[in-house]
């Protein structure tokens, strides 16, 4: 039986016990016997049925039009609130990211007033929101710590992760190089092919997958900081990418002296002076032609 006959059966007291189950799961049963509740404490000498049930439907379809007008009300309650929640997710999760341009450096303050300095083209993340239970930094390229006293955490690299607390140190993470120095206080360095305490004046490096031994440091600050580049027995070919990234220039030279071994600094503000400090030392000439430039045996 459909709702109206159901209804009207109601009206007339004429409702079987199973009709009146039935009618109980009206979604407008509450307001049925709401109303005929207060139709009982009215009286007239005449009635008519037909009005009566109009009043009931008209009673029914303003009840329903106040639910049809609530639900876009709580429909956009309930958009703004996931908005709100995703903008709060997304904010709190979201990286912040510095990176630095060819013959760039920049200076970053972490959350914890730790100071960072990045050489040219090199990059950082970090969660600055969740710092307190996230203290990681991601590093890709090359970059100067100094940490506040004190505080801990984590600069994590494809070849390796050092633990820093309140000291003075330099990353440098590159193509297969990867080199940690000690300035002041303690590190650890954790990687694959060993871990290792660093005290100030030791280096880590690994290149091209093999440990090497360094020579005591006696600067006080990475060479970089003043715009020099400072090399101690580093194959060749990790000076001349260092060279590009200050001078953004490709450099084209004997694929032979790739691996030779090359001791000296070249300025990051002469790109003439140089050029003779890393030709000189190895006995090469070189040629200039806009941003390429060409290292040939002498």
């Amino acid at each position: 039986m459909n709702r109206e006959d159901l209804i009207q059966k109601w009206l007339d007291h004429n409702l079987n016990p199973q009709e009146l189950e039935a009618f109980k799961q009206l979604d407008d049963y509450d307001d049925l016997t709401c109303l005929d509740k207060h139709l009982k404490g009215f009286k007239a000498e005449t009635i008519s049925t037909d009005n009566a049930l109009d009043d009931v439907w008209n009673t029914i379809n303003s009840t329903q039009k106040k639910k049809r007008k609530l639900l876009p009300v709580l429909s956009k309650v309930a958009a703004i609130l996931v908005i709100c929640f995703g903008v709060y997710f997304y904010t709190t999760t979201l990286d912040t990211e510095m990176n630095t341009l060819v013959s760039q450096q920049k200076s970053v303050t972490l959350p914890d007033a730790s100071e960072v300095k990045l050489n040219a083209m090199s990059s950082i993340t970090f969660n600055e929101s969740r710092w307190d239970n996230n203290r990681t930094i991601n590093l890709d390229g090359e970059a100067f710590f100094k940490v506040a006293k004190g505080q801990k955490f984590d600069v994590k690299t494809n070849i390796g992760t050092v633990t820093v607390l309140g000291t003075q140190f330099n990353v440098k993470h590159r193509e297969n190089f990867f080199e940690v120095t000690c300035y002041e206080g303690q590190v650890k360095v954790d990687t694959n092919l060993k871990q290792h305490t660093l005290l100030p004046g030791d280096s880590f490096l690994i290149i091209d997958g093999n440990y090497i031994a360094t020579e005591k440091e006696n600067l006080s600050s990475p060479s970089w900081l003043n715009h020099n580049s400072s090399f101690k027995s580093i194959p060749f070919k990790e000076v001349i990418s260092e060279f590009e990234r200050q001078y953004d220039v490709t450099v084209s030279y004997d694929q032979r002296d790739a691996n030779q071994k090359f001791t000296g600094s070249f300025t990051h503000n002469d790109i003439e002076i140089a050029l003779k400090s890393i030709t000189l030392p190895l006995q090469l000439k070189y040629s200039k032609t806009d941003h390429i430039i060409s290292l040939k045996r002498e």
